[in-house]
């Protein structure tokens, strides 16, 4: 009788595991996932436009929200991290919604904030799709409809990936001085993180035609830098450049960064990635695993905020 059950297990295993792999050849996915709010009668919708597609699409923002954290944070981050992900950009959506004037709220992509389907998130994560998904649905939905206020006004819930060690005040990226984004200490982000610090080997000639330089010669001066060692202007050649400007033309990691000619090349380190304002991803993930909750992971990177309920 043993045996004869043990059978039944293994061939009704077998034939769902053909059916499944059937299906995945025919789609190219398994199943659809359900959406976050589908049971949610008049849920918030985004509506998102796709410029390689010149397409606006509108979904449902916590659905939105779960595609953005899939996309921006790596999903093997601390839960409390995730959380706090899942706050900023939601914040940073409705901000978008409220304050731009077109017929769309966000941009796919660094214009805005990255966001992938569950299509597009199966072939990314293969067979640890449910995994990731159920890790990051949940953080989504413990968060659901909470947002970053600062005198009752939705704020502009800027973040990145790493930091040298220290955040950016806002006015020395964005021209735009916010109480809330102020330079504020991120020890998490340091050296035992991969990719911390990264060298770069640009090309003399490269340099030099990405500056619009001339390359007889090249001087390098007047550097100047922020409290958070981040290079607010640079002179080279006897033009001034501001330190954003130079990350810009030669793709750099961020504006902390160092200057070394070599013979044929320009050997360029920099530490941390992004533009350092908000909250580092990274240092994120190093306070959740010290025990932080999400909620004083944002205490501590936007400054004097409150965590409100979507009105």
């Amino acid at each position: 009788m043993k045996n004869k059950i043990l059978l039944g297990i293994v061939f009704i295993l077998a034939v769902t595991l053909y059916l499944v792999v059937r299906h995945e050849k025919k789609t190219n996915y398994y199943f659809p996932m359900p959406s976050a709010v589908e049971k949610e009668q008049n849920p918030l919708t985004i509506r998102l436009l796709d410029e390689t597609k010149n397409s606006i699409t509108t979904v449902n923002l916590e659905d939105y929200i779960i595609g953005v954290v899939s996309a921006e944070m790596p999903s093997s981050f601390e839960k409390e991290a995730l959380k706090a992900q899942a706050v900023a950009a939601r914040t940073y959506a409705m901000y978008k919604k409220e304050h731009r004037n077109a017929d769309y709220d966000l941009i796919i992509g660094t214009k805005d904030q990255a966001y992938k389907t569950n299509e597009q998130l199966l072939k990314q994560w293969n067979i640890n799709f449910f995994t990731n998904y159920l890790k990051i649905r949940d953080a989504v939905l413990e968060t659901k409809n909470e947002i970053l206020t600062y005198n009752n006004q939705t704020i502009n819930a800027f973040y990145f990936s790493m930091s040298n060690g220290q955040t950016e005040n806002s006015e020395l990226v964005f021209s735009e001085s916010l109480p809330y984004l102020k330079s504020v200490e991120s020890k998490w982000d340091n050296e035992s993180i991969e990719n911390y610090e990264y060298t770069k080997i640009i090309p003399k000639e490269e340099f030099c035609k990405s500056l619009d330089i001339s390359c007889a010669e090249i001087t390098i001066t007047n550097e100047i830098r922020s409290a958070s060692n981040r290079v607010l202007s640079i002179t080279i050649n006897d033009i001034p450049f501001e330190g954003t400007t130079i990350r810009t033309k030669l793709s750099l990691r961020s504006t902390d960064f160092t200057i070394e000619q070599e013979e044929d090349n320009l050997k360029i380190i920099t530490k941390g990635f992004g533009h350092g304002v908000g909250m580092s991803q990274y240092g994120a993930n190093g306070m959740a695993k010290e025990g932080s909750t999400y909620q004083q992971i944002l205490s501590h990177y936007y400054q004097n905020t409150k965590i409100s309920q979507i009105s």
